[in-house]
C-alpha cells in the first residue's frame, strides 16, 4: 500500500512542533509529507519558519547522535523523502491579526533562541527563501549551504501557490491537507483556482469550539478567530451551494464560481475532542529525564519548550500546577488522524455532516461556530424565507462538516506521542 500523502499547514507554535515532529516520525512506508506551508498565527510568519528550521537542525543531530550511540535513528519518513518548506500568509484576509504568542513565547518556541543558543542554527538559510532572488520558486540548492538543508527543499513561492502546486501534481483525492493554523493559506488557495483546490482528498481542520467554550473569547477558538474570514471561505467550500454561506465580507478576488465540481470534504477537530488529548508534565518529564541525561539534543530541545508551556499553563489556568500540569496536543491529534485514518475508532459526530457556520462580523462572536440547535422540519426550497434567515432548513443551502467526536487515542494519547518521537 501506498504512503499516504500530506501537506500539513502550520503555525509552529510548540504544538504546532510537535505535530510536525509526529508526522516525520512516521514509517516511510505509512507517511509522504509533501509540503509545510507556514502562515501566521501563534506567531508572525517569519517565526514560525525559524522553528521549522530549527527543528530540522535539530533532528541532524538526533539522528546523527543515536548512530553513534547504537539507537535505531527513527523519522523514517523525513529520511525517505524532504517536504517542500513554504512561506505563506502574514497577515488574515481582513481583521485585525492577532497572535498567540501570549502562550507560546515571542518566538513560538518560549523564548528557545534565546535561552538555548546553542540549539538554534544560524540564520544563513535566510536567502533560501527569498522570492526577490528567484520569483519562479524553487531552484536546486546544494546540502551543506545550511544546517539540515538535506532535510527539507526550500521555496520562495507564496504557501498558497505550493498547495496548488502539490495538489496538480498528484493524482485527484490523493492527497490530504491538514490545517493546524489559521486558514488563510488555503482560502487564497480556493480563490485563485477552486478546481485545483477540490483534488484534495479531504481537509482536516483544528479549528472551532461547538459545545465548548473559546479559548481566545468566550465562543471563539484561536485559528477560527484569527481569520474568521478564511475559514468561512473554506468551510463554504462543503455546501452544495457555497454562496449560501459566504461571509459578507468580500474577502480574495475572484469570488467562486457558481457550480463546482463536488463539494469540499472537511472534517473537523475542534475544541470539543482536542481537549481530551493531553499530555502531564509528569508523564513528559518521567520519560525525558534518562535521555537528557543520556545527551539526546531531540530530549534538550523539546524539554526547553515543553518547561515554558507547562510554566505558562499554570500560570493560566487554576488547577494546572506541578506534574498534574497538562498540555493539550490540540495539533498533533490532526496529524495523528492524517496517519491513521483507516483506524474505524476515529468517527465523527452521530450528527454528521452538520450545518457548521464560523461568524465573521458580531461584535462578540467572530470566529464562533454557529449550529441551528431549533427543532424544526427541513424544506426543500432554496430561497430565503422570514422563517428561516440564512437558509438553515434548506435541504440544499447551508454546509456540510464532518465534526470528529471519538478517537483510537483519547487517553493515553500523551504516551502515543511519546514513544514516536524517542521510541
Amino acid at each position: 500500500m501506498a504512503p499516504k500523502k500530506i501537506i500539513l499547514d502550520t503555525d509552529p507554535g510548540i504544538d504546532d512542533i510537535l505535530g510536525l515532529l509526529l508526522a516525520l516520525s512516521s514509517k516511510a512506508e505509512d507517511l509522504e509529507l509533501l509540503l509545510i506551508s507556514l502562515t501566521f498565527g501563534n506567531v508572525e510568519v517569519k517565526h514560525c519558519l525559524r522553528n521549522v528550521i530549527s527543528m530540522f537542525h535539530i533532528l541532524e543531530q538526533e539522528m546523527q547522535w543515536r548512530r553513534q550511540n547504537g539507537k535505531p535513528e527513527g523519522f523514517g519518513t523525513l529520511r525517505a523523502s524532504r517536504p517542500v518548506v513554504a512561506l505563506g500568509a502574514e497577515q488574515p484576509l481582513e481583521e485585525q491579526k492577532m497572535l498567540a504568542d501570549y502562550f507560546h513565547g515571542t518566538d513560538g518556541l518560549g523564548g528557545i533562541h534565546t535561552s538555548h543558543p546553542h540549539l538554534t542554527p544560524t540564520q544563513a538559510w535566510e536567502h533560501l527563501f527569498d522570492s526577490a532572488q528567484d520569483p519562479e520558486g524553487i531552484k536546486p540548492v546544494q546540502t551543506g549551504a545550511a544546517p539540515g538543508d538535506h532535510f527539507y527543499i526550500p521555496s520562495k513561492l507564496p504557501a498558497y501557490k505550493e498547495i496548488l502546486r502539490a495538489l496538480r501534481e498528484n493524482e485527484p483525492y490523493t492527497v490530504t491537507l491538514v490545517a493546524v493554523g489559521p486558514l488563510t493559506n488555503l482560502a487564497l488557495a480556493a480563490a485563485e483556482d477552486p478546481e485545483t483546490f477540490l483534488r484534495v482528498k479531504e481537509v482536516v481542520v483544528m479549528g472551532g469550539a461547538v459545545n465548548e467554550p473559546g479559548n481566545v473569547t468566550p465562543v471563539g477558538e484561536f485559528n477560527a478567530y484569527a481569520d474568521a474570514v478564511a475559514a468561512a471561505r473554506v468551510y463554504a467550500l462543503t455546501s452544495p451551494s457555497p454562496p449560501s454561506t459566504l461571509p459578507p465580507t468580500r474577502g480574495p478576488d475572484p469570488p467562486y464560481p457558481a457550480k463546482l465540481s463536488r463539494p469540499l470534504t472537511l472534517r473537523q477537530f475542534p475544541l470539543d475532542i482536542t481537549l481530551r488529548h493531553n499530555i502531564s508534565r509528569g508523564e513528559f518529564r518521567q520519560a525525558v529525564a534518562p535521555l537528557l541525561k543520556a545527551g539526546s539534543p531531540l530530549a534538550e530541545w523539546v524539554d526547553a519548550f515543553m518547561g515554558h508551556v507547562f510554566q505558562t499553563l499554570e500560570r493560566l489556568h487554576p488547577g494546572h500546577e506541578g506534574d498534574d500540569a497538562e498540555l493539550s496536543l490540540h495539533d498533533p491529534v490532526c496529524v495523528w488522524y492524517a496517519i491513521t485514518a483507516d483506524d474505524p475508532k476515529w468517527a465523527p459526530s452521530a450528527s454528521s455532516p452538520e450545518d457548521i457556520r464560523i461568524e465573521t462580523t458580531g461584535q462578540w462572536t467572530r470566529g464562533q461556530c454557529v449550529v441551528d440547535r431549533r427543532n424544526r422540519h427541513r424544506i426543500e426550497d432554496d430561497k430565503e424565507s422570514s422563517s428561516d434567515h440564512g437558509l438553515w432548513l434548506s435541504q440544499s443551502a447551508g454546509n456540510r462538516i464532518l465534526r470528529m467526536d471519538a478517537s483510537p487515542v483519547e487517553g493515553n494519547f500523551g504516551r502515543v506521542i511519546i514513544q514516536k518521537l524517542f521510541g
